[in-house]
Protein backbone atom coordinates (compact mmCIF):
# COMPACT_ATOMS: atom_id res chain seq x y z
CA UNK A 1 0.00 0.00 0.00
CA UNK A 2 1.19 3.40 -0.67
CA UNK A 3 1.37 6.07 2.04
CA UNK A 4 2.30 9.81 2.13
CA UNK A 5 4.83 10.97 5.01
CA UNK A 6 2.95 14.10 5.78
CA UNK A 7 3.77 15.12 9.34
CA UNK A 8 6.73 17.33 9.07
CA UNK A 9 8.40 16.13 12.50
CA UNK A 10 8.64 12.83 10.84
CA UNK A 11 10.20 14.34 7.55
CA UNK A 12 12.69 15.96 9.52
CA UNK A 13 13.16 13.12 11.59
CA UNK A 14 14.03 11.19 8.23
CA UNK A 15 16.85 13.89 6.78
CA UNK A 16 18.35 14.35 10.18
CA UNK A 17 18.69 10.59 11.01
CA UNK A 18 18.31 8.85 7.67
CA UNK A 19 20.75 8.08 5.03
CA UNK A 20 21.33 10.53 2.37
CA UNK A 21 21.63 9.43 -1.07
CA UNK A 22 22.73 11.91 -3.84
CA UNK A 23 21.96 11.48 -7.71
CA UNK A 24 21.91 14.03 -10.71
CA UNK A 25 18.41 14.42 -10.95
CA UNK A 26 16.91 13.89 -7.10
CA UNK A 27 18.32 13.21 -3.65
CA UNK A 28 16.66 10.80 -1.32
CA UNK A 29 16.99 10.41 2.34
CA UNK A 30 15.75 6.73 3.83
CA UNK A 31 14.92 5.29 7.18
CA UNK A 32 13.79 2.64 8.37
CA UNK A 33 10.09 2.36 10.31
CA UNK A 34 8.25 0.21 12.47
CA UNK A 35 5.29 0.23 10.18
CA UNK A 36 3.84 -2.98 7.70
CA UNK A 37 4.30 -0.55 4.54
CA UNK A 38 7.06 2.11 3.30
CA UNK A 39 6.03 5.93 3.11
CA UNK A 40 6.86 8.52 0.98
CA UNK A 41 7.69 12.50 1.10
CA UNK A 42 7.77 13.96 -2.48
CA UNK A 43 9.55 17.82 -1.96
CA UNK A 44 9.64 19.77 -5.21
CA UNK A 45 10.81 23.51 -5.55
CA UNK A 46 8.48 26.30 -6.31
CA UNK A 47 11.65 27.25 -8.63
CA UNK A 48 11.21 24.09 -11.04
CA UNK A 49 7.87 25.77 -12.56
CA UNK A 50 4.16 26.55 -11.31
CA UNK A 51 1.88 24.50 -9.32
CA UNK A 52 0.86 22.49 -12.74
CA UNK A 53 4.55 21.38 -13.29
CA UNK A 54 5.12 20.81 -9.74
CA UNK A 55 2.37 18.28 -9.14
CA UNK A 56 2.72 16.98 -12.59
CA UNK A 57 6.11 15.85 -11.21
CA UNK A 58 5.24 14.69 -8.12
CA UNK A 59 1.98 12.42 -10.09
CA UNK A 60 4.63 10.95 -12.19
CA UNK A 61 6.60 10.31 -9.25
CA UNK A 62 3.85 8.47 -7.57
CA UNK A 63 2.65 6.69 -10.40
CA UNK A 64 6.37 4.86 -10.64
CA UNK A 65 6.16 4.01 -6.94
CA UNK A 66 2.57 3.02 -7.22
CA UNK A 67 3.31 0.39 -10.13
CA UNK A 68 6.29 -0.48 -8.26
CA UNK A 69 5.38 -1.00 -4.95
CA UNK A 70 8.20 -1.59 -3.13
CA UNK A 71 8.01 -3.93 -0.09
CA UNK A 72 10.32 -2.90 2.35
CA UNK A 73 9.22 -0.43 5.48
CA UNK A 74 11.23 2.52 5.24
CA UNK A 75 10.05 5.81 5.18
CA UNK A 76 11.56 8.13 1.80
CA UNK A 77 12.16 11.66 1.68
CA UNK A 78 12.77 12.74 -2.24
CA UNK A 79 13.77 15.79 -2.97
CA UNK A 80 13.56 16.43 -7.15
CA UNK A 81 15.62 18.83 -9.01
CA UNK A 82 15.64 20.75 -12.04
CA UNK A 83 17.22 18.16 -14.13
CA UNK A 84 14.38 15.98 -13.50
CA UNK A 85 11.81 17.77 -15.06
CA UNK A 86 13.87 17.55 -18.50
CA UNK A 87 14.01 13.97 -18.26
CA UNK A 88 11.78 11.62 -21.00
CA UNK A 89 9.15 9.41 -18.21
CA UNK A 90 11.09 6.14 -19.30
CA UNK A 91 14.42 7.83 -17.97
CA UNK A 92 12.67 9.18 -14.76
CA UNK A 93 11.03 5.84 -14.08
CA UNK A 94 14.54 3.76 -14.12
CA UNK A 95 16.30 6.28 -11.79
CA UNK A 96 13.62 6.19 -9.20
CA UNK A 97 13.53 2.69 -9.36
CA UNK A 98 17.19 2.51 -9.06
CA UNK A 99 17.55 5.08 -5.98
CA UNK A 100 14.31 3.35 -4.05
CA UNK A 101 15.50 -0.30 -4.34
Amino acid sequence: MFCILKKNADIVLVIKTGIKKVYKHFIIYRKKNKLTNSRFCISVSKKLGNAVIRNKLKRQVKDIIMKNMVTNTEDYVIILSSSFKELPFLEKKNEILKGIE
